[in-house]
């Protein structure tokens, strides 16, 4: 793949608790130059990444019920409803991760489905699962369930679990909803050749903060 390609795969991201507003400016500067899919921020820098990248073609992602995915599904709806009113146009949701364990998936569905309802028709859906804490079973019925509810996207990891993405898991979670459905590989993809890697085993979409270094064919340490 040629650089291009490669970076309109990727969400650019600056996920962690200390990010400051110049790590914000210069998170979008990046993706203005290097034409990156989105900018993937929390909910608090929605505004701000929207005004620094408007008459861009970058979009605003940002996360919700993150990163623990405990909330309640009625909590991650207003969370969805109030990040797209602030100008997010993709919204990454964390599942309930200890009801899919429960095996109580009404739940887990009516979770995902709280937040599809509230984006429908301003906003794409990725649903993260949390692949590090599933067993390969728990895996395919979280891929399941989250299609079932309407998602765009399934998604590996946070970045701020026990791992991240891993090509089995791609592998897996794109056997599983299919062609239709986009997969995002999130969680440890820091350089060139892991997002190659990662596209080839079914990833439409890269989520990482190494999104420069990915492109320039370097190595980043950065965790996302």
């Amino acid at each position: 793949m040629n650089p291009q390609e490669i970076a309109k795969t990727i969400d650019h991201t600056a996920l962690k608790a200390d990010t400051t507003k110049d790590q914000i400016v210069t998170l979008c500067e990046e993706a203005k130059q290097y034409q990156f899919a989105s900018v993937c921020v929390n909910p608090t820098w929605v505004a701000s990444a929207v005004e620094l990248l408007q008459g861009t073609d970058v979009k605003v992602c940002t996360v919700i019920g993150f990163p623990l995915g405990a909330n309640t599904p009625e909590t991650k709806g207003f969370e969805t409803t109030d990040a797209i009113s602030k100008g997010a146009t993709e919204v990454d949701m964390v599942i309930n991760i200890g009801a899919l364990k429960d095996k109580n998936d009404e739940l887990v569905e009516r979770d995902i489905r709280a937040v599809v309802e509230a984006a429908k028709g301003k906003a794409l859906t990725k649903v993260i699962i949390e692949t590090s804490l599933l067993t390969e079973e728990e895996k395919v019925r979280a891929c399941e369930i989250a299609v079932k509810a309407g998602t765009d996207y399934v998604k590996t990891s946070t970045g701020f679990s026990t791992g991240g993405a891993t090509i089995e898991d791609i592998k897996l979670m794109r056997k599983t909803v299919g062609p239709e459905i986009g997969v995002k590989a999130s969680g440890g993809v820091r350089d060139t050749k892991g997002a190659e890697d990662m596209i080839e085993a079914g990833a439409t979409r890269i989520g990482a903060s190494a999104g420069v270094a990915i492109l320039n064919g370097l190595t980043s340490n950065s965790d996302y």
